[in-house]
């Protein structure tokens, strides 16, 4: 019998398959990338990090068990302290400075996707909080073994580094765990429930493909907000 994420993975397939062939993922693995889409892609995600990081926050406190509470506010603590330093770090090799990244202004699509995420953070369960945060960590580790078999790509002076650290046996073993709390969490669940973690996971896989595009067309609203 099928495991619950073999579900989602055969659901969202159509989707992942889109991400995988938008011009910024593959100019990640070719080095076609503009350099300036990958500058705003930058700094939108430092700033989707931290809410990424207050989502393992509420993610710990409603863990029913102390190993899985522990787990969540060490990736917590790892995101803020870690994660985001290893961010301005690469930043600073395009030119951004932390005081840039920080002053960064939230474009419509990075709002959307973390207060989506916020929302079923707050208002659901554990397992509806695991099934919209997973398709982030779990499209990246895909994407990251990807661009690894791309002639180049993990030697590539700009974007090697982005490859690296997504195909590697550290990250995918971050996907691997949250894999496996999403089958776990899944188990007993009605098909009604499963139904709705589902469209979570379906939701946040389709704004992780309106993020790509969005860094690559370098798009902050999709209209004047003035």
């Amino acid at each position: 019998m099928a495991t619950f994420t073999e579900r989602l993975l055969n659901r969202v397939a159509p989707i992942w398959e889109r991400s995988h062939r938008h011009p910024f993922v593959t100019g990640l693995g070719d080095g076609s990338l503009p350099v300036e889409s990958f500058r705003f892609y930058l700094k939108q995600d430092y700033v989707y990090l931290i809410d990424y990081a207050k989502l393992f926050a509420i993610a710990s406190t409603k863990a029913d068990d102390l190993a899985t509470s522990a787990r969540f506010a060490a990736l917590q603590e790892s995101t803020l302290h870690y994660e985001m330093e290893l961010h301005r770090q690469y930043a600073a090799r395009f030119g951004i400075s932390r005081e840039e990244l920080e002053a960064t202004e939230p474009s419509f699509v990075m709002l959307a996707y973390t207060s989506y995420m916020l929302k079923v953070a707050h208002q659901g369960t554990l397992a509806e909080l695991v099934s919209a945060v997973l398709p982030c960590t779990w499209s990246y580790w895909e994407i990251g073994k990807q661009l690894a078999q791309v002639d180049g790509a993990l030697d590539h002076p700009l974007y090697g580094e982005w490859v690296r650290t997504y195909s590697s046996d550290e990250f995918g073993q971050h996907a691997q765990w949250l894999i496996g709390l999403m089958d776990q969490l899944a188990e007993g669940k009605s098909e009604r429930e499963l139904n709705r973690l589902e469209e979570h996971f379906l939701n946040t896989s389709s704004m992780e493909y309106l993020f790509w595009d969005m860094a690559y067309r370098r798009e902050m609203w999709p209209c004047e907000k003035n």
